[in-house]
């Protein structure tokens, strides 16, 4: 069971656009030397979207090589094409890879019944374990419990990463598919609470910049130690927010360059570098959780 703080790792990338080797390795020596449990490459956060196929698996197998079986990895393989998805999958699992991430097909809006078959098709793509993900503010698609609950019987799907902000989910996803499936959250604001009522890990944005912090939030919360877990977590809240003050990954990208641990902070079209206007809010929240800026 993969569990407790994983990173939704940003993808570095040179001023030119392309990806930034150099960084990518010095992040992960980052993350595993600051406790980080496991790390996401190229998720929402890792810029997905923009990674065109070929580049995306080359980005997720040289993360799992630079992490030389130090921590588990998991790689983003989602598309809002079944074919694209397993072809991503496919990709990467001859990689040494620990699980895949799939995020809902986004923009074309699938029934239940289209969410099972995809999941249903990608499993049998692979002998890797399948993490489902369901963000629906960014794919116009909401997962419902129940449908995760037809899923979860498939031997190589083991989780689900829950990023709607809804804690009573935790629940009513135990309930429907047993205590060995695995319940992430995708929330970072929420994630102490989703932690407390019985979930196993976060996968996490502000991860990337506050990783030991984090880190100790988990496994407190994970332990049950609720006044302790509270207390880590309370300096870090304005940090959730004033990350999600442009669409992410836009906020964390600029604050990991503003740390130092990137040597350039460009980020993919449409995306754009954060907007000025945000530098002072971004910079308070970092000072607030005791993160040193550049």
């Amino acid at each position: 069971m993969i569990n407790g703080s994983i990173v939704a790792l940003i993808t570095p990338m040179n001023s030119d656009g392309t990806i930034d080797y150099a960084s990518l390795e010095r992040l992960v020596d980052f993350h595993i030397n600051q406790g980080t449990d496991a790390i996401v490459a190229v998720g929402t956060t890792g810029e997905s979207a923009t990674l065109p196929m070929k580049e995306h698996i080359a980005v997720v197998n040289q993360t799992v090589k630079f992490a030389a079986g130090r921590v588990p990895i998991i790689g983003g393989n989602g598309a809002n094409a079944t074919a694209e998805a397993i072809e991503l999958t496919k990709g990467m699992q001859n990689s040494g890879i620990s699980a895949m991430l799939g995020v809902t097909p986004y923009y074309n809006k699938p029934t239940p019944k289209g969410l099972i078959a995809h999941y249903k098709a990608i499993a049998a793509s692979t002998d890797i374990p399948q993490i489902l993900y369901n963000v629906p503010g960014r794919t116009a698609v909401d997962m419902k419990p129940e449908t995760v609950a037809e899923l979860c019987t498939v031997s190589n799907i083991i989780g689900v990463k829950e990023a709607t902000g809804d804690v009573s989910r935790v629940a009513l996803l135990r309930q429907l598919c047993g205590d060995d499936f695995i319940l992430y959250s995708g929330d970072d604001a929420t994630a102490r609470e989703f932690l407390l009522a019985g979930g196993n890990g976060v996968i996490s944005v502000a991860n990337n910049i506050v990783p030991h912090a984090f880190k100790a939030m988990c496994d407190a919360a994970l332990a049950g130690n609720t006044q302790l877990a509270a207390e880590i977590d309370e300096p870090l809240r304005s940090l959730y927010s004033s990350l999600f003050c442009e669409a992410n990954p836009i906020p964390v990208k600029w604050a990991v360059h503003r740390m130092g641990l990137i040597t350039h902070g460009h980020i993919r079209l449409p995306l754009t570098e954060l907007s000025e206007q945000f530098h002072g809010l971004l910079l308070e929240s970092m000072k607030k959780a005791q993160i040193k800026v550049q």
